[in-house]
């Protein structure tokens, strides 16, 4: 059985998860109006990740005794002055749900609520993974600059992205 704290700290947590899907989709729409396919597609991709992560997390606070609340979501940016503020919005994003799953542990220990703390480990590797792929994005649409053929190789190539994270090393899979 969930406590009342525990159980309003994972309904914020699915909030957050549920306005990161929109934040990602929104980045997906802007993406595809300026015409990179790779790029929209990955964006539309990771929505539907973090749609899945709210499910999870929904599906765990009910089988828990508890309630999952579906509320209001704060509107994500939908312009952006350039891919790189795009990716730097992103990143800055990835660090606050990391903060907020992190704060999520801290509270499951000092309520001893061990089934929790075991279910947020997915959680938090799943972090340390988006924090490695918006960086590793960053770092290489900072190495692009103004460069459009650096874009369309980067959009061609996005989809094929991938980024081993400490947390894939010490698991095996994240």
């Amino acid at each position: 059985m969930l406590s009342k704290s525990i159980e309003t700290a994972l309904n914020k947590q699915i909030r957050i998860e549920a306005e990161s899907s929109q934040v990602y989709l929104a980045m997906a729409v802007w993406a595809e109006v300026k015409g990179l396919e790779g790029i929209s597609n990955f964006m539309y991709d990771q929505s539907d990740e973090e749609r899945e992560h709210m499910l999870k997390l929904i599906k765990f606070v009910n089988e828990r005794g508890g309630h999952a609340h579906i509320s209001e979501l704060n509107a994500p940016e939908v312009t952006y002055s350039s891919f790189q503020e795009m990716f730097e919005l992103l990143l800055k994003h990835e660090i606050f749900v990391s903060e907020s799953i992190n704060e999520l542990v801290h509270i499951s220990l000092q309520e001893k609520d061990y089934a929790t703390h075991n279910f947020l480990q997915w959680y938090v590797a799943e972090q340390i993974e988006e924090e490695a792929v918006a960086r590793t994005i960053l770092d290489k649409v900072n190495m692009i600059g103004d460069d459009k053929g650096g874009l369309y190789l980067f959009d061609r190539d996005i989809q094929q992205l991938t980024v081993n994270s400490a947390a894939q090393d010490l698991s095996g899979e994240a």
